[in-house]
C-alpha cells in the first residue's frame, strides 16, 4: 500500500488495508460506522456514545485522555484513530512505539471534510467518504447565512468556567452562524464572572458536552449577565466533526431562530 500522511503530515506506512481499528476519538468513531466499517472496529473509547445501538458490543479501551494501554496492546490493532487536541500527547506516543497511529488536527470544517476524505482513501471507502463530504459541504453552503453582529460566548465547563476561544472547531461553527466570538483567546481559556462582564456577549451557549450544562444553570449566567441570551446547545453539533455534520446546518438554523426569536 502506499504511504499515506495523516493531519499532522507524518508518514503512515500500511502493508494491507486495516482490518482491526481502534478509534479513541467519538466523533470519528461515529464516522467509521457510518461508513460501513462495523466488523473492523475493535474497540473505542467509554464516550463514543453513537450509533448507540452498534457502539454496545465493541470493546472500549478507557477515555480519550485515560486510555488503558494494555488492553489496546492486547486487542492488537493494526491502525489506531486519534486526534491531536481530544487524546493525551504521551500515551500517543507511547502508541506509536507499537501500532500504526492516523492523527487528525481539526480547526474548521475544511480541516473535518479533509479528515473524511483520508480516511476513506486510508480505510478503502473512498466513494463513501466523497459522497458524505461532498453532502455535508452542500448543506453548509445552502445554510450561508449573513453575519447577525452578535458576539457569543460558549461555555464548555463549569467549575472554573471554561469557554471554547479562537482556533478551535467550536469557534469556526460560531462563525459559520454569523456569530462573533466573545472571547478572544486562543483555546480553551478558563474564564470567570467578571470576565464575562467585560466581554459582553449577546449571546451564552451552554453546551451539553463536556460538562452538562441544564435548565438549573440558566438562572446562574442570568445572574452574571441579565441581558443576555442564555441557551442551551447541543455540544455534539458544535464539536463534533464527523458524519454528525450533516446534521449541523438544520440544528444551527433552529438556533439561529432562537436568538432572533
Amino acid at each position: 500500500m502506499p504511504l499515506f500522511r495523516d493531519q499532522l503530515n507524518r508518514g503512515i506506512d500500511l502493508h494491507t488495508s486495516p482490518q482491526r481499528i481502534i478509534s479513541i476519538v467519538p466523533s470519528q468513531t461515529e464516522l467509521l460506522f457510518y461508513l460501513g466499517l462495523d466488523d473492523r472496529i475493535a474497540g473505542i473509547t467509554n464516550f463514543c456514545t453513537h450509533p448507540a445501538e452498534k457502539v454496545k458490543a465493541i470493546a472500549k479501551v478507557g477515555g480519550t485522555k485515560k486510555l488503558n494501554i494494555t488492553l489496546i496492546k492486547e486487542l492488537q490493532p493494526d491502525l489506531i484513530i486519534a486526534n491531536k487536541e481530544e487524546n493525551e500527547r504521551g500515551q500517543i506516543e507511547e502508541l506509536m512505539g507499537h501500532f500504526p497511529v492516523w492523527i487528525s488536527d481539526i480547526n474548521n470544517l475544511h480541516g473535518a471534510l479533509n479528515m473524511i476524505g483520508s480516511l476513506g482513501q486510508l480505510l478503502s471507502c473512498t466513494t463513501k467518504a466523497k459522497t458524505l463530504s461532498d453532502t455535508i459541504l452542500s448543506r453548509f453552503n445552502k445554510f450561508n447565512i449573513a453575519p447577525l453582529n452578535q458576539r457569543a460566548a460558549y461555555l464548555i465547563w463549569r467549575k472554573p468556567y471554561m469557554a471554547a476561544g479562537t482556533g478551535t472547531f467550536i469557534d469556526s461553527m460560531l462563525q459559520v452562524c454569523g456569530l462573533t466570538n466573545a472571547f478572544e483567546l486562543n483555546r480553551y481559556p478558563q474564564v470567570n464572572a467578571a470576565m464575562l462582564v467585560v466581554a459582553d456577549p449577546d449571546v451564552v451557549f451552554l453546551s451539553s458536552e463536556p460538562y452538562p450544562f441544564s435548565e438549573k444553570h440558566i438562572m446562574e449566567f442570568k445572574a452574571i449577565l441579565p441581558k443576555a441570551k442564555i441557551i442551551l446547545v447541543d455540544g455534539e453539533m458544535f464539536s463534533w466533526y464527523g458524519s454528525r455534520l450533516l446534521l449541523a446546518p438544520s440544528y444551527f438554523s433552529s438556533i439561529i431562530d432562537e436568538i432572533k426569536g
